[in-house]
């Protein structure tokens, strides 16, 4: 696990399913937070912390915190990918956004900002991340660092001006 990701790749693609389908013909928006966490489980394999090494070294990550953004509706049928962009790390904490796009017709349709605190299964309380998986999000984070910071990142919600994000 030596090889750092294509950071401009899309890495987690679904279709949205019948079940998801709400009264108004679109995703639920409870939905979006499911296949946002299939993407976080992509994206937490990509960097190395797949199932494996959290069995072998007893860890897991916690969601401390999340934030959705909508953009445009999807609904069924519509194929959407994912792309993830790592904003900041540090030994316990991965702070990180999902872009989720129309899969054919290219438009971001939400985004989802997270921040995981990695989790010692014995004490659970937050701990170090071992050294590998450190140094992996180091390159990410330098590869990641040259691209441009998505403008739904850090975002207050309010009834202020609204900023323009399309």
């Amino acid at each position: 696990m030596d090889e750092t990701p294509d950071v401009t790749a899309s890495h987690f693609t679904c279709v949205v399913r019948p079940e998801w389908i709400d009264s108004n013909g679109h995703m639920n928006m409870g939905y979006y937070l499911v296949v946002f966490d299939l993407a976080t489980d992509e994206w937490m394999r990509l960097v190395g912390l797949d199932a494996a090494h959290r069995r072998a070294q007893e860890v897991t990550t916690f969601c401390l915190e999340a934030h959705v953004t909508y953009h445009r509706e999807v609904r069924e049928g519509d194929p959407l990918r994912f792309t993830t962009r790592l904003l900041a790390h540090d030994p316990k904490r991965i702070h990180y956004v999902h872009e989720m796009f129309h899969g054919a017709a290219g438009y971001l349709a939400a985004t989802n900002e997270l921040m995981s605190l990695h989790v010692s299964q014995q004490t659970r309380r937050g701990a170090p991340m071992a050294p590998e998986i450190l140094d992996r999000l180091g390159r990410i984070q330098r590869a990641h660092d040259r691209l441009p910071r998505p403008p739904q990142v850090g975002r207050v919600m309010g009834l202020g001006a609204r900023p323009t994000t399309r």
